[in-house]
């Protein structure tokens, strides 16, 4: 009996994501017919049943390896080939695709790199991980009219207190340990890099049209930035900044702050 479409699709998708390759797969299928595999994929004299299901197993991993690879510049310029490699093929292991976008097939990489014995020898490149995977999720988040220049001046100054922000939703705020941000730039730019200095830092990432750029933030901008994610009103934004810094140069700093958020369209005004 011929089978169903579906079981026979269901079969293949099984055999081209096995783990150890599609003969140990087929190890485990218990539903097979009495010819096994011979029966549904007809071989030829240049090429087994098992060969030809292999052809499909080998794309769909360097399909896999390539996109993952696109996104990660920074992260395959520090590994090299061979070691980026031997990254993804352990993660696929861990962490098989289980969405159908392929953008989401590398979600949980910083994670696992985080935990990978293999990367003893590059200690920040999880971070180098987490920043390149937010640069991806960040260019594929959703739009939404960024709070402009012209606009902040066209409302009445007396509202300003109670103007109500967000940060845009292609936006970012990510904790790192290490200067990872020189990493991606300078390869980038086809600049030389080295190994970056152990240094704490919050690095903010934002899309502007279809570009998406990264900085570090300072401890003003990064407090500020986070009320702002908390859903405070502009003038508590500014009171609780001015109560934690305690100076005089705070009501100037602020303003270049805002000036800069708004030309980086990094903020959206909430509708009362």
């Amino acid at each position: 009996m011929r089978p169903r479409l579906g079981d026979l699709q269901s079969l293949l998708y099984r055999l081209i994501t096995a783990t150890n390759g599609v003969e140990d797969g087929l190890v485990t299928e218990r539903k097979l017919p009495p010819d096994g595999i011979c029966a549904l994929v007809r071989g030829n004299a240049h090429l087994s049943a098992v060969e030809r299901v292999e052809i499909y197993a080998n794309m769909y991993f360097y399909r896999l390896l390539d996109a993952i690879r696109e996104d990660f510049p920074a992260t395959f310029g520090v590994l090299g080939d061979a070691n980026f490699h031997n990254l993804i093929t352990a993660y696929l292991i861990e962490y098989p695709p289980s969405d159908p976008s392929i953008g989401e097939a590398s979600r949980h990489l910083g994670e696992f790199a985080r935990n990978s014995p293999s990367l003893k020898k590059w200690p920040f490149v999880a971070d180098l991980i987490r920043l390149e995977r937010a640069m991806v999720e960040v260019f594929l988040a959703p739009d939404a009219q960024p709070l402009g220049v012209e606009e902040m001046r066209a409302i009445p100054t007396a509202q300003w207190c109670s103007l109500r922000i967000a940060a845009h939703p292609a936006l970012q705020v990510l904790d790192c340990e290490w200067r990872v941000e020189e990493i991606v730039r300078a390869i980038a730019h086809e600049q030389p890099f080295s190994a970056p200095a152990r240094d704490a830092r919050t690095i903010l990432v934002w899309r502007r049209s279809y570009s998406v750029s990264f900085r570090a933030l300072d401890d003003l901008e990064q407090s500020a930035l986070r009320m702002v994610g908390r859903g405070y009103p502009f003038g508590a934004v500014c009171e609780a900044t001015a109560a934690e810094r305690g100076d005089s140069a705070t009501p100037a700093a602020m303003s270049r702050m805002l000036m800069r958020w708004l030309s980086d369209g990094v903020l959206v005004r909430m509708q009362s």
